[in-house]
């Protein structure tokens, strides 16, 4: 959430920030509007208690003279009362004001570039040609299916529209692509390993952003109130939560999870295949860094994505979100998006994201700096990668003509040799 006290004394930058998103800027003047009911109600509390102190002072007074207290005694009993009342109220109002705030985006940072929409984004890098075909390539479904690497009709049949089932090398491909990515992040880039939990509570996804804005599109257990994660960014950023951290920043974190989305908001979206899915698996980078240095982290953080997919000799571009395609936690977000033959498109395989000290106001993630001053840590994450589109592009990319498809020499050691997937006889 953002910081209260900016909002008092810089309204108009909040507006600004929502303007360039296209969001509503109510929530400003709602949000100002009970600032000052609480701030007066606080003001009256006050007021009261010490009234009732000095009340008290004076029943004190008129014990040592061996006076009469009942009225004096009824009168801070009465006082009481009202605070009380107050109290109760205060209580409302500051939720009220919790309330509005977890519903305010983040600001976009000044180096964002404005725009309304995706087709805003403007491309900032690109690396490697795309590959011209002798022959009309073919879409990951149908080499998939071929090839016997998965199975969409069982996995239907198992779960519903929008699941996969790997079976033979293509599960084999699956957990290669994982263990890779997790020791390039681990041995070259500087990352501690986590194994997270895949059900987390309310209170975690709130820390991260998903609730209360986002919840038609997390998988709830409402018996035991708690949800399937939609990315390991939400148990990895909430390993510190309500901690004050106290060894040396940046931290970084790296896990592989699998990821679970409703895409509410999403229906008849990509439906075949593995464009979209509920189900997915990904590697995560998580980073808590000083605000001095978090902008610095953030094109480590995106050097690190682009990292994994140079080693898998693929084509990709990045592009760095407008403010009107930024998601609502982040102040700056890069997307880096895989060359897809098969399906003549551009794929996005990774966010990299700067949230600033957003999430870390929400999840109560603070450190202290070198004068020993607690402060709120800013917080980054960004894929590292996810597995589905990024299957998608080694296949479809290293397809040959007569069907087989030849897999990045840097994968190979982790398919037990395999440089080649081709019909299992």
């Amino acid at each position: 959430m953002l910081d209260i006290k900016r909002i008092r004394e810089n309204p108009d930058w909040v507006r600004q920030g929502l303007v360039a998103r296209g969001a509503a800027t109510e929530a400003v003047d709602n949000l100002r509007r009970v600032d000052e009911t609480r701030r007066e109600l606080l003001t009256d509390v006050e007021s009261l208690k010490s009234q009732r102190n000095a009340a008290s002072k004076q029943i004190g007074d008129l014990k040592k003279k061996g006076q009469d207290t009942g009225a004096a005694q009824a009168a801070v009993r009465e006082v009481g009362d009202r605070i009380a009342a107050l109290d109760e109220r205060v209580r409302a109002v500051e939720g009220e004001l919790d309330q509005i705030l977890l519903m305010i985006p983040n600001v976009p940072h000044a180096s964002v570039p404005v725009g309304h929409s995706d087709a805003e984004n403007p491309i900032v890098a690109q690396h490697g040609t795309p590959r011209e075909f002798a022959f009309q390539p073919k879409g990951h479904v149908e080499l998939g299916e071929h090839l016997g690497l998965m199975d969409f009709k069982r996995a239907a049949r198992m779960s519903g529209a929008g699941f996969a089932l790997f079976i033979g090398a293509g599960a084999r491909l699956q957990r290669a692509l994982i263990q890779f990515m997790l020791d390039v992040h681990v041995r070259d880039h500087g990352y501690t390993e986590v194994w997270p939990p895949a059900l987390v509570n309310s209170a975690a996804m709130t820390g991260t952003g998903q609730l209360p804005k986002m919840a038609e599109d997390m998988y709830r257990l409402a018996a035991d109130e708690l949800y399937l994660i939609p990315t390991a960014e939400v148990p990895v950023t909430n390993f510190y939560r309500e901690d004050i951290i106290e060894r040396p920043l940046p931290i970084y974190l790296t896990a592989y999870t699998p990821c679970f989305r409703r895409e509410a908001g999403a229906a008849g979206k990509d439906t075949r295949g593995l464009i979209r899915l509920h189900q997915f698996d990904k590697v995560e980078m998580v980073k808590f860094a000083a605000p001095e240095t978090s902008y610095d982290e953030l094109e480590k953080l995106r050097a690190d994505a682009e990292d994994i997919l140079q080693r898998l000799g693929l084509v990709y571009r990045v592009k760095s979100l407008c403010t009107g395609d930024l998601s609502f936690a982040a102040a700056k977000c890069y997307d880096l998006e895989l060359w897809a033959p098969g399906q003549q498109a551009w794929l996005e395989v990774s966010s990299c994201s700067n949230f600033e000290d957003f999430q870390a106001r929400r999840a109560g993630i603070r450190y202290r700096d070198e004068n020993g001053k607690t402060r709120f840590v800013h917080t980054l994450n960004g894929s590292g990668v996810a597995l589905p589109r990024l299957v998608v592009a080694i296949l479809e990319n290293g397809q040959q003509a007569d069907g087989s498809v030849v897999l990045p020499p840097a994968i190979v050691p982790y398919m037990n040799g395999v440089e080649r997937l081709t019909v299992s006889v």
